[in-house]
């Protein structure tokens, strides 16, 4: 850039005055000079500020590094400053973290985050207290009759309802709105669950006594949501390990059901059918909700029993008895309606059990068959209160009504297995009974009634894990051994809702008779067991008349037997020797069929008489040679 040029104005040199005209002359000629000067100095320097848009230069040491500034620029704000100033603090920042070490950054970005999150703490800690100290305002039935007159009420807002009652009756002394009771405050969140969860209020009502209110919610919105598929390996025909590759190769992601389960396989994502793989048709598998697999693990059969499952239908938990038995022993699988026994015959010949004899009876007559079965198994029918997952109607169809009439045939089902139960069994005499409700009315009521009117007891169901039964409920006071019962939560276990009770069964005595007149009963009921042959579970099978003939003839030897078995011998030995006296007398008597005609001891063919060997001196001392 050129520099910049200045002139400055030289002094004229002075010369003497000669006189005042000459001096008057000579000043206005400076004047003129001076003005001519100046204007030429105001034409360089608008030459110079043109050039210097293009070059620029300074004329001092510091050109190097300093910058010109336009009057623009001076005159316009300081946000361009501002800005410049943040660039260079970054720029100066950018290279300290250049010549920083890797901890220190490390350092210095947990530093900041720990700040923020103190800053979150303190944000959300004044919202809380500020939530806190508010009170909610509870409204009246008016008030919402008339907002639900004037707009329709979205879900979103019933459900922030919902929890902000929760929380005032969590702390109702501080949160309570005056003049206003908890009932009130119970009486709208039950309402509001229903209208939100789409249930009936009774029903509501009865899980808000068995939960707390959080709780309450927790279940609610757990029974709304899916449970994940489970299959149940069928070990008749191939193992767990094998069967997890086979269905991985088809692209099915699964994986173990649990530590409590060897069989059970829990499926995330499926691209194919789980219920139409070759693998399914082959019986490699069944398709079991984790819940229904607890019941048959509780009653833990053996191999070689006798053992009853009073409800079947479909077969899922009678073929994990056999699956438990190895296909050994004998199962009968009843269940009242023959349609659903179709569903179970299919399952049993697909999944190769073959110690299983299905038939259709009402549960409540198997009670003639006194002591006959080890072990039993009992999934009462009830209310479904525990699977609304799986079946939305029960939130509508099912009222308290119907609890109370199942929980009287689930007492009465129970009372007939337990009779048919053999307490004197080596390795059984145990029952299991269980649901699929939650309700406390169909559980623990049931077991407290039986315990009342049979001699038996509760003991431990062998597992691991599950909620205690419950042994107070409101005014209500149970057993203390009912809480070795089970209890399983869709919100807890991520499981179908079911009750699991194991009860063993101690003598055939019943409250109010006397124990003498019992045990004489037993001695002759087991009189009567061992006499009668197994005519009624034939006839209930259907078995033709001469395998029972058969096994009646079997089953009727006995010490006083024979010496009848003796005498009916000789009586025929007798009716061989018979023969028709008119034989002697005539010729061509008619004799009945099958008697043949004696003939005279004249006549009579004689037995050979053995001929013997002459006896000799000759004393063999060498085998005989044989000629090859």
């Amino acid at each position: 850039m050129a520099r910049r040029k200045e002139k400055k104005a030289k002094p004229q040199p002075q010369t003497p005055p000669s006189s005042s005209s000459e001096e008057e002359v000579s000043a206005s000629e400076l004047d003129k000079s001076m003005d001519a000067e100046e204007e030429s100095v105001e034409t360089e320097n608008q030459n110079s500020s043109s050039e210097d848009e293009g070059n620029v230069t300074f004329t001092d040491e510091n050109s190097k590094w300093l910058k010109p500034v336009k009057k623009s620029q001076l005159l316009s704000d300081d946000s361009a400053d501002e800005e410049s100033e943040e660039g260079e603090n970054s720029d100066e920042s950018e290279g300290d973290d250049e010549s920083l070490m890797q901890v220190e950054r490390d350092a210095m970005e947990l530093d900041m985050e720990a700040n923020l999150e103190r800053e979150e703490a303190e944000n959300e800690l004044q919202r809380t207290v500020r939530d806190q100290s508010s009170t909610f305002h509870l409204p009246t039935v008016e008030e919402l009759e008339g907002d639900g007159m004037e707009r329709v009420v979205p879900p979103s807002e019933i459900r922030a309802r919902i929890e902000d009652i929760i929380e005032v009756l969590a702390d109702f002394k501080q949160r309570r709105e005056e003049g206003r009771s908890r009932s009130e405050y119970l009486e709208r969140l039950k309402y509001d669950m229903s209208e939100f969860f789409g249930c009936l209020p009774e029903l509501i009502e009865l899980f808000l006594n068995m939960f707390n209110p959080t709780e309450c919610l927790e279940f609610l919105d757990a029974s709304d949501m899916p449970r994940p598929l489970v299959i149940r390996t069928n070990t008749l025909k191939v193992r767990r390990k094998d069967l997890a590759q086979a269905l991985m190769k088809r692209g099915i992601n699964l994986d173990p059901l649990a530590k409590w389960s060897k069989v059970g396989l829990k499926i995330s994502e499926s691209p194919v059918p789980v219920g139409a793989t070759p693998e399914y048709l082959a019986g490699y598998y069944m398709l079991q909700s984790a819940a229904s697999m607890c019941p048959v693990m509780a009653l833990s059969p053996q191999p070689g029993e006798k053992v009853m499952d009073m409800a079947s239908a479909p077969g899922g938990k009678t073929s994990y008895l056999a699956q438990m038995m190895k296909n050994t022993g004998h199962i009968l699988a009843n269940d009242l309606k023959k349609e659903r026994q179709k569903a179970t015959i299919a399952n049993l010949h697909r999944l190769g059990v073959k110690n299983t004899v299905v038939c259709c009876h009402d549960g409540r007559k198997l009670a003639k068959m006194v002591n006959r079965f080890d072990r039993i198994l009992l999934d009462a029918p009830c209310s479904g209160l525990g699977v609304i997952s799986r079946d939305q109607s029960v939130k509508v169809q099912r009222t308290i009504k119907d609890i109370e009439r199942t929980a009287h045939l689930q007492k009465e089902l129970l009372l007939a297995g337990i009779d048919a139960l053999n307490h004197k069994s080596k390795t059984g005499g145990f029952i299991v009974y269980s649901t699929c409700s939650v309700s406390v009315a169909e559980n623990e009521e049931v077991v407290n009634y039986i315990l009342s009117k049979r001699d038996v007891k509760i003991v431990d169901a062998g597992l691991d894990f599950g909620v205690p039964g419950y042994t107070r409920y409101q005014h209500k006071r149970f057993h203390p051994s009912v809480a070795l019962t089970r209890r399983f939560y869709p919100h807890v276990h991520n499981m179908d809702g079911f009750y699991v009770a194991k009860i063993q069964k101690l003598s055939d005595w019943r409250p109010g008779q006397d124990k003498g007149k019992a045990n004489t009963e037993e001695k002759i009921v087991e009189e009567v067991v061992e006499i009668v042959n197994m005519k009624e579970i034939e006839k209930e099978l259907g078995l033709g008349k001469k395998q029972m003939k058969q096994k009646e003839s079997k089953t009727a030897v006995s010490s006083d037997n024979d010496v009848e078995v003796a005498k009916s011998k000789d009586v025929d030995d007798q009716d061989n020797k018979r023969f028709n006296k008119r034989d002697a007398n005539k010729k061509g008597a008619k004799r009945a069929m099958g008697i043949k005609k004696k003939l005279s001891d004249k006549y009579a063919k004689k037995a050979p008489v053995p001929k013997k060997k002459k006896k000799t001196n000759a004393k063999v001392t060498k085998p005989r040679r044989h000629k090859i």
